[in-house]
Formats: structure tokens, C-alpha cells, sequence
């Protein structure tokens, strides 16, 4: 005697307290014009790229950043995208870690002295601000930079704080319950932002 499995009805379908299937905003080709985009963008606004600091904010900033970084080298004379790039982690200087005592520590690269540059911090998604905001503190504590821009592939709204991204790759209004991934190939073997919870 079979039985359906708990998670379907007699029809087959799944049950309605399924979790969706996560929606695919953006795919690997989108990701990639998106990332042209913005280094083209960076150029622009600061005439060039020999003054550039580049700091992915872990985790998959790093990668993004490592990108734009390379495309910035491809169309910008006497660039070097290793020298431009670095990972600035933010861990010590966030407001949450009473709520989470536990996050790793991550490590800090600079390819460069900072004072006078022109820092772009990248992030995978803008939302409340509060990981931008521990990192221009974290900034504060590595030099004197000229400028602090910052780029971010997702800008999903629902800021906390009076933080606004210079560079953007895709503004996606959201609900607050919904949770956006990025996927990078580096780390997750595809590159794709995905929705995960229910849209009406």
C-alpha cells in the first residue's frame, strides 16, 4: 500500500507550507555586464585609476571586488589589478557581536597605503548599512583616505542607517523577509543572485 510523502498532496504538488524554490534575479551574464558597468563607472567618476584602493568586504565582496579590479586593469593603462585590490574585514568593528559572539575573524590585505587614496569598499548586498558603517570605522583605523566610495552588486533598500551606495549594480526592492544570495563561482561554482522567500 503506497502513501504520498508527507510533503506532497493527492494531486502530487507540493504542500503549501513548502519553502518556494528561490527566484533567479540576476545570472551570470547579467552579474558580468553589471561588474563592467560599474568599473567603467569608478573610472569615470575619479578620472582614472592610478589613485584606487579596491576592498572586497568578506565574504564575496572579495571576489567582486577582485573583478572589478581586473576589468578596471583591462581598460586603464599602467594598472596593475593585483596592486589595486584587497579584503577588509569588519568583524571586530560591527554592532552586533554581543547578538553573535562567535563570527570568525577574517583577515585584513591592503595592497596599499590608504592615506590619500581613494578607497572603493565592495560588497555582494547593501541592506541596512550596518556592515558599511563598521567598515569606514575600520577604515579610520588603517589611514587617512581622500575619498571613501563604495560599490555594491545588490542594493536591496531597508536601510538602518544614512548610508548610500556610489556604485550599483541592481537595485531589487525586497521584503524584509526575504533573504537575497549572491553566488559567486570563486566560492560557490555559479554566479547568480537569487530571492529566497515568498513573493506575492
Amino acid at each position: 500500500m503506497s502513501t504520498a510523502l508527507p510533503s506532497d498532496d493527492a494531486s502530487g504538488k507540493p504542500a503549501p507550507d513548502a519553502a518556494p524554490e528561490p527566484t533567479v534575479v540576476l545570472g551570470e551574464a547579467e552579474i558580468a555586464r553589471a561588474l563592467t558597468r560599474i568599473a567603467h563607472e569608478v573610472l569615470e567618476r575619479n578620472k582614472g585609476g592610478q589613485d584606487l584602493v579596491l576592498l572586497g568586504i568578506p565574504t564575496r565582496g572579495v571576489p567582486l571586488a577582485a573583478r572589478l579590479a581586473a576589468r578596471i586593469a583591462e581598460v586603464e593603462p599602467g594598472v596593475d589589478a593585483a596592486r589595486l585590490v584587497g579584503s577588509l574585514d569588519v568583524t571586530m568593528y560591527r554592532d552586533d557581536l554581543r547578538q553573535h559572539p562567535t563570527r570568525s575573524i577574517g583577515t585584513t590585505q591592503l595592497p596599499a597605503d590608504v592615506d590619500g587614496k581613494v578607497v572603493v569598499l565592495v560588497d555582494d548586498v547593501l541592506f541596512s548599512g550596518r556592515t558599511i558603517r563598521a567598515a569606514l570605522d575600520a577604515i579610520s583605523d588603517l589611514g587617512r583616505p581622500r575619498a571613501v566610495q563604495l560599490a555594491a552588486l545588490v542594493d536591496r533598500g531597508h536601510r538602518e542607517l544614512p548610508i548610500r551606495a556610489d556604485f550599483v549594480g541592481k537595485n531589487l526592492p525586497t521584503s524584509q523577509t526575504e533573504r537575497v544570495r549572491v553566488l559567486v563561482s570563486e566560492l560557490d561554482g555559479r554566479d547568480a543572485v537569487l530571492i529566497e522567500g515568498a513573493r506575492a
